[in-house]
């Protein structure tokens, strides 16, 4: 694969790196050897990549022609846009504390070449926000104002604005980078496509573990396809595939959304999609959602501080009371008392604004449907921890005891069950969901709609077993092949 380096003009260019081509803007934009090759990397390091310069359009023809720019148009936007810095600036709090603790004065700038400093104790720093914000070079200017670092501001710099001092420095960085296995990774001739699969080992309850993670693996490659994993640390890569699989437990502050967020702006198929984990994430969004849909749930009351006063006449005890963006049980309390109902709503009054008052209905399990693109996949019944009335269960040692788990096929599962849950995950989208109801009697009630539910081998994928996976995979290579047919016509 050829690597381009694609700058302003050629005349102002003062770097030498061993083994890349380096071309004009101009050149790149109306040179027909760049049209239609797709063996080609480009790096885009022109002076401004603001919109309609050169710059914008070097990496925005870069993507139509598949040459997997970077920074991509996505990056270049995020740059711009202060919430996701804002992200960014919780996500390193710590790293940017213990890096800048030693640096007297107020104001700090930090030059990052393809990941690296100058000094090596801000490596750390520097790679993390290269793997956030992939820009070649780029300049971090950073504010201490009561006693805390933040980032005021991220910007692109031109290879002239490299202090000469540096250059030596620059070079080694971009080869380093360059001949990185990372970098070259090339799909065999047997994968048409290229799956990413974003996954972390040390998580403590993720959605699929290590050993479930060797089964998409294998389903991808059964289907032609090749899956690997990838961490929060491959986020400046993530564009050199077809489609990004989040197997880590998501949510909208976290790197899991900036990803799926990202691989959407980079054409990728993705499971769980952004949107889907906007709306999963919040249950104030899924009450109304329910609701709107004339789809049944537990009698529920939107409470705040006003009409906390409210609880105990139209929801009555015992009731329960949920975190907005709770998953997987926690964030989940019962009141059996009036006295339990003001402590909870006293503590999670102060989290959020809005929280979720339910009526309380007692069962012995849970039903899970699995739904995928917008077809039901399998069903469990997640049955209560002994004695205790949720399906997982802290003990005092701190270690988690989970109920009984029964997984039967679609067609073994109540009809109205299954009927429930599609409405209710179709109303979401078409991704990957875990829509947990509740029976009682005749009615079926959905309690929320998860995206990125598990999918393990020895509990949800027992009856299934290895066609799980393959379903999963399918979806993916479908998916793909559509875009690519849409491109075709367009």
């Amino acid at each position: 694969m050829r690597t381009v380096i694609v700058v302003d003009k050629l005349d102002n260019w003062p770097l030498h790196i061993n083994g890349v081509e380096v071309v004009s803007s101009k050149e790149y934009l109306t040179g027909k050897e760049y049209d239609y090759s797709n063996k080609i990397r480009i790096f885009n390091l022109c002076r401004s990549y603001g919109y309609q310069t050169y710059g914008y359009y070097v990496s925005l023809l870069a993507a139509a022609r598949g040459h997997k720019p970077i920074p991509s148009i996505a990056t270049i936007n995020e740059m711009k846009n202060v919430s996701i810095v804002k992200i960014a600036n919780d996500d390193i709090d710590e790293l940017l504390h213990k890096s800048l603790k030693q640096v007297v004065p107020d104001r700090f700038i930090l030059s990052i070449y393809f990941g690296k400093n100058l000094g090596k104790k801000y490596d750390p720093l520097a790679k993390v926000l290269y793997a956030t914000f992939p820009i070649p070079f780029m300049r971090a200017e950073f504010r201490k104002k009561d006693n805390k670092w933040q980032i005021q501001s991220l910007r692109p710099i031109s290879a002239n604005e490299i202090p000469e001092s540096h250059h030596e420095f620059v070079i080694s960085a971009a080869e380093q980078y360059f001949s990185s296995k990372r970098f070259f990774r090339s799909r065999r001739k047997e994968h048409q496509y290229d799956i990413a699969i974003l996954f972390n080992p040390d998580e403590d309850s993720p959605p699929s573990y290590e050993n479930d993670i060797k089964y998409f693996i294998k389903a991808a490659e059964k289907l032609g396809m090749h899956a690997e994993v990838i961490s929060k640390e491959d986020y400046p890569d993530l564009g050199q595939y077809d489609g990004l699989f989040i197997r880590e437990t998501t949510s909208v502050n976290h790197h899991t959304y900036r990803f799926a967020r990202k691989a959407v702006a980079e054409g990728l198929i993705v499971i769980d999609d952004p949107d889907s984990i906007e709306k999963c994430a919040n249950k104030v969004f899924l009450a109304e959602l329910l609701s709107r849909h004339h789809i049944p749930h537990p009698k529920t009351l939107i409470a705040y501080k006003a009409n906390r006063s409210e609880v105990l006449e139209k929801i009555k005890l015992p009731c329960v009371l949920k975190e907005p963006d709770g998953s997987f049980s926690t964030g989940v309390f019962k009141a059996n008392t009036e006295q339990e109902l003001n402590e909870h709503m006293d503590r999670l009054l102060k989290i959020s604004d809005l929280i979720i008052t339910q009526e309380f209905l007692p069962t012995g399990f849970d039903w899970r449907v699995v739904m995928l693109d917008r077809k039901p996949l399998l069903v469990c019944k997640y049955h209560m921890v002994d004695k205790h009335w949720q399906i997982q269960r802290k003990t005092k040692g701190g270690n988690t005891r989970y109920g009984k788990v029964e997984t039967m096929t679609v067609e073994e599962a109540p009809e109205k069950v299954v009927h429930v849950a599609a409405r209710a995950a179709n109303a979401i989208g078409d991704g990957l969901y875990g829509v947990d109801l509740k029976q009682s009697g005749d009615n079926i009630y959905v309690i929320e709609v998860n995206d990125n539910p598990n999918l393990e081998l020895g509990y949800e994928g027992k009856v299934l077993k290895e066609q799980l996976f393959i379903e999963v995979m399918k979806v993916f290579q479908k998916r793909i092949e559509e875009r690519k047919q849409r491109g075709k016509k367009e």
